[in-house]
């Protein structure tokens, strides 16, 4: 009896040792998963966020109209800021926009009118679009600009004459380490402004 018993106490001891052994093995194996892949996962992460960013630039700049206080609905153009006029929440008033690089973030900066008749005076309220932007690294230009013909606006005091707009984004959360940089590029027709 004392034998069974004893051998008993020491097949659970060796089970044990080999569970803790196997968990350790499996926990070791994901963590070394992890630091190895950071970067990757991080970059995956940082690139999904660009591409969020870059669709909702995209989706406001379709959306360009006049403003309400009757302004032409483009503001300004320069590589890597765009201004103008659209409606980014839906309500009664078009909001004045603008998007710009500030070091290796995006920006969406929103200047909603207020008043009779409405005015765009008030501060404008920032947000983050995405981070890990290496345009000024890449020496990539952030936005490009189209007439209604195809032809790229060069000259930016001509904002009467964007129909079509490009936006290109580099991102890479280590530029030391691999991944390479991932580049998005989307476009966008202005819809409101067509055939004016």
């Amino acid at each position: 009896m004392r034998r069974s018993h004893g051998f008993s106490t020491l097949e659970t001891l060796m089970w044990i040792g080999m569970f803790v052994f196997t968990m350790g093995a499996v926990m070791s194996s994901i963590l070394y998963f992890y630091r190895v892949n950071t970067v990757t996962i991080n970059q995956a992460s940082s690139v999904a966020s660009a591409q969020h960013g870059v669709d909702k630039i995209v989706r406001t700049i379709r959306e360009a109209a006049f403003a309400s206080d009757g302004a032409y609905p483009v503001i300004s153009l320069a590589d890597n800021q765009f201004a103008f006029y659209a409606d980014v929440d839906a309500d009664a008033f078009i909001e004045k926009v603008r998007y710009y690089l500030n070091g290796t973030t995006i920006v969406e900066g929103i200047v909603n009118p207020s008043g009779d008749p409405p005015a765009y005076t008030g501060a404008e309220a920032t947000s983050v679009i995405s981070d890990y932007v290496r345009n000024t690294a890449e020496n990539l230009v952030m936005f490009t600009y189209f007439d209604e013909d195809g032809a790229q606006v060069t000259n930016y005091a001509n904002t009467a004459d964007v129909r079509f707009v490009t936006v290109n984004v580099v991102v890479d959360i280590d530029t030391i380490k691999l991944p390479n940089p991932f580049f998005l590029r989307s476009s966008a027709a202005m819809r409101n402004l067509s055939g004016q």
